[in-house]
């Protein structure tokens, strides 16, 4: 079973990125599936995830209306568009699987994780 991210890198404030997860080795149909992002001295956070279906979204209030994720179940892929950038969106990303259906907050309800994926912002 295996997560795998990409897309990170070095943008500057204001730019765009785009992360994607690849499932492999197992379906997640039925999984919520989220992004996460730790930035050095700090704890994993929540950036937005997906319920099972695709049919629900959900954000931190600080990526609301610059973030969108997706999720494609026939590729079984997970997308984050990261758009208008901040340099306090540095940090690592990493893709995960909840345990239920729909996203959850806490890193401790995530089953399966990505290695993650850098990104950072600054001019």
């Amino acid at each position: 079973v295996q997560l795998q991210a990409s897309g990170g890198g070095s943008v500057q404030p204001g730019g765009s990125l785009r992360l994607s997860c690849t499932a492999s080795g197992r379906i997640f149909s039925n999984n919520g599936m989220a992004w996460l992002r730790q930035a050095p001295g700090k704890e994993r956070e929540f950036v937005g995830g997906i319920d099972w279906n695709g049919g629900r979204t959900f954000y931190a209030d600080s990526v609301k209306g610059r973030f969108t994720i997706s999720r494609d179940k026939a590729k079984n892929t997970v997308t984050l568009q990261m758009n208008r950038v901040k340099p306090e969106d540095t940090a690592g990303y990493y893709c995960a699987a909840s345990r239920f259906a729909v996203p959850a907050s806490r890193p401790s309800d995530y089953s399966y994780w990505g290695q993650g994926t850098q990104v950072t912002v600054s001019s």
